[in-house]
């Protein structure tokens, strides 16, 4: 009997010899994918305390009136258009029209956009001509706006009709892009969130977008970096001339980020800024939503090279999607080696640096609707599945969008 316990002693110890090479194996190997996505990040981040301030209400100037061309694109948006139109008649002189371009809308939303034209004649409804093979609904709108657009008009600012734009909007915008030199310049809004599951999930796909591109207000991208949201969208009349209108962006599912990444090849200068204080956005309704419409364009690859995607979802694979599950692996080993214990370290770091960019991010939300607030700070536990949101994404192709089926690819 005296065997049974040698056995058993020496079958640990192999299980244990097993496990310590196997977790200094996995920590060798999270080292070397993880340690030059962090030091790029890190890059990115620190860059970050010489982004320009958010904007701020302001009222217009005379210079300003009549100066801009307003276009909203719609398609089914009865449920949320008046909060967008209410907001867009709040804006002074500096607007001269505001365009909704309608796509045969079957829920009503021409009809709201009627009534609110009654107390606001700036306000005009057009119904785009039917989709031309190779483009997308949203661009094809924004096209459709721009050329009905009256040529006075110095800038045309697209805004999406699930917006909320505050008081003083626009003359803050055209000032930041007349002192800051730009041709193009669009918002970061401050999201509204109402439903538990967004407001566990939203912010955990927000971020994946500060770790490719650094935070709102950032001034050192290069052209093929450059972000963008069609949100909020202002670009002078005279760059979408030179560039054709949306021609550019026309097979785009992220069409405002290849615009604007066409537009600075050009040589525009292009700008993306803190908006949080004069635009609000109610995006989605819930996280199934939010997964399936938003997660669906934030790979972003229409607008980038084949090498920049997949640039893309290794960085975010090793400083989001990876330290939690490294964390849970190591200590289930536990195997106390140094190349372990290093690994277990810059984990542990990751995920406080990420608590800590929650907090920063703090104020590019209204959370006064919400029901469940306080899942906002276990956000940073649902980055895995925002990562995996953005590998399914940049691995397909959209066949459908907002109710319309595509059969091209883009």
């Amino acid at each position: 009997m005296g065997g049974v316990p040698l056995t058993l002693g020496l079958m640990w110890t192999f299980w244990d010899a097993g496990a310590e090479s196997m977790g200094s194996a996995l920590a060798m190997a999270v080292l070397v994918v993880q340690l030059p996505a962090i030091a790029l990040v890190l890059s990115r981040l620190l860059r970050g305390s010489r982004r320009l301030p958010p904007l701020v209400p302001c009222v217009p100037t005379p210079d300003q009136l009549g100066s801009v061309s307003i276009v909203v694109p719609t398609l089914n948006e009865a449920h949320r258009i008046e909060p967008c139109l209410r907001g867009l008649s709040q804006q002074s002189y500096e607007v001269r029209e505001i365009l909704v371009v309608d796509s045969c809308s079957q829920d009503g939303t021409p009809a709201r956009v009627q009534q609110a034209s009654h107390h606001d004649p700036r306000i005009r409804l057009l119904t785009d001509d039917p989709l031309p093979p190779g483009w997308v609904g949203r661009p094809w709108a924004l096209h459709s706006g721009y050329l009905a657009s009256d040529v006075k008009s110095e800038w045309i600012l697209g805004i999406d009709a699930d917006t909320q734009p505050q008081p003083g909007l626009i003359p803050s915008l055209i000032a930041a892009a007349e002192i800051q030199g730009y041709d193009l310049v669009s918002l970061a809004p401050r999201f509204i969130l109402r439903f538990p599951g967004e407001v566990w999930l939203q912010p955990a796909l927000l971020m994946t977008l500060i770790y490719r591109f650094g935070a709102a207000g950032e001034t050192a991208n290069q052209a093929e970096r450059v972000m963008a949201n069609g949100q909020c969208f202002l670009c002078r009349r005279s760059l979408l001339t030179q560039l054709g209108g949306f021609e550019g962006a026309r097979r785009s599912f992220c069409d405002d980020v290849t615009l604007a990444r066409h537009a600075a090849n050009q040589g525009a200068k292009v700008g993306f800024l803190d908006g949080a204080p004069v635009l609000k956005v109610r995006m989605y309704e819930g996280a199934l939503e939010t997964w399936q419409e938003w997660g669906r364009s934030l790979d972003l690859k229409d607008a980038s090279s084949r090498a920049q995607t997949w640039g893309d979802l290794w960085l975010l694979s090793a400083v989001q999607g990876l330290p939690l599950i490294v964390i849970g692996l190591l200590m289930g080993l536990g195997t106390p080696t140094l190349t372990a214990e290093m690994a277990l370290g810059l984990n542990l770091s990751l995920v406080a640096m990420r608590w800590g960019l929650q907090a920063a991010i703090l104020p590019s939300y209204d959370l006064s609707q919400a029901l469940m607030p306080w899942l906002f700070w276990l956000s940073p536990l649902a980055d895995p599945l925002a990562v995996l949101r953005i590998w399914l994404s940049a691995l397909q192709t959209p066949k459908q969008w907002r109710g319309r089926v595509y059969s091209f690819q883009p």
